[in-house]
């Protein structure tokens, strides 16, 4: 597992990783906001949030490697804490990917892996 902690507000934090994202030649597949979402039902809940995230480019490099694998993409940063220190956290590409022992599969984690950590090192660089 990725992790990195921060003490910036969560609004403040998931728009640094969605700079980083774009950065990183990522693109933001989905943002699911789980205590926006809590809201709605008039629960209140702590921050806990999911940006989903990929490339078509990369997608494409999967189904032509095992397009099984195709289920375990996007991959998913969650954003989640309470208090003033929020977590940050993702699976690497590389452990996402490995249960389908594809040499491919395995490359591409490794491209994508350092690209994942960058996106969290965003918020220790603030």
């Amino acid at each position: 597992m990725l992790q990195t902690t921060t003490r910036m507000d969560p609004e403040t934090a998931v728009e640094r990783l969605k700079q980083a994202i774009e950065a990183q030649g990522l693109k933001l597949v989905s943002h699911i906001n789980g205590q926006a979402n809590a809201a709605k039902i008039g629960v209140e809940v702590p921050t806990d949030q999911i940006l989903e995230v990929f490339h078509p480019s990369y997608a494409v490099r999967v189904w032509q490697a095992c397009k099984p694998a195709g289920i375990d993409i996007p991959l998913r940063i969650h954003v989640s804490g309470e208090g003033d220190v929020l977590r940050v956290s993702t699976r690497p590409a590389s452990a996402v990917f490995a249960p389908w022992e594809v040499p491919d599969l395995q490359a591409l984690g490794a491209e994508l892996d350092p690209k994942l950590q960058a996106i969290l090192d965003s918020l220790e660089a603030a």
